[in-house]
């Protein structure tokens, strides 16, 4: 299983790093994260060995995130240096326990040290779900053929056109801008 999360991280001078990042589920309950060389993700987690996985419903987080805008507001963590997200349901603090070097994506597995719930789950919305899609399509858009990310979104816009509220359009539009860019 992969649970699409944005992962805080923090550098050695501790500058702070938010990015949406899939954490892949380990049989034991523990968490592996497979950045991509090279990211900055991947070079704080080699500098400081811990991270935040935020369990966030605001699209608006991912799609920013993958359209330049960094500016969203942290706040401290009780066990490990990166903070976790202000607009956060949940989060899971993690210390990396094992690296397996690869030369494309290395995984750090990780093992849960906090856990802490913020605020209740009230549900995604069909908008939501094609969203993350539509990021995930984003971040990919150097790898993927052009034809497969158009008949993807255009797949995705009929739930965005159904079922979007005002953060989940503000959130899409700022993916469509990004497609319509490259």
């Amino acid at each position: 299983m992969i649970r699409e999360t944005v992962v805080s991280t923090v550098s050695a001078a501790g500058d702070v790093h938010l990015a949406p990042l899939g954490l892949i589920e380990a049989p034991d309950g523990d968490w592996i994260l497979a950045p991509f060389h090279p990211s900055s993700t991947l070079e704080n987690l080699r500098a400081v060995p811990q991270a935040v996985a935020n369990y966030t419903d605001d699209v608006r987080i991912i799609a920013g995130l993958l359209t330049g805008r960094r500016d969203w507001p942290t706040v401290p963590c009780d066990r490990v240096r990166p903070p976790r997200l202000a607009a956060t349901l949940a989060h899971a603090e993690l210390q990396v326990v094992d690296v397996a070097e690869h030369a494309q994506r290395p995984r750090f597995r990780c093992r849960v040290v906090g856990r802490a719930m913020h605020a209740p789950f009230g549900g995604f919305s069909r908008a939501q779900a094609a969203v993350v899609e539509a990021a995930i399509l984003v971040s990919r858009l150097h790898m993927l053929p052009r034809e497969k990310v158009d008949r993807e979104i255009a797949y995705l816009s009929i739930a965005v056109q159904k079922t979007a509220g005002p953060a989940e359009q503000e959130a899409w539009d700022w993916l469509m801008d990004a497609v319509g860019r490259a």
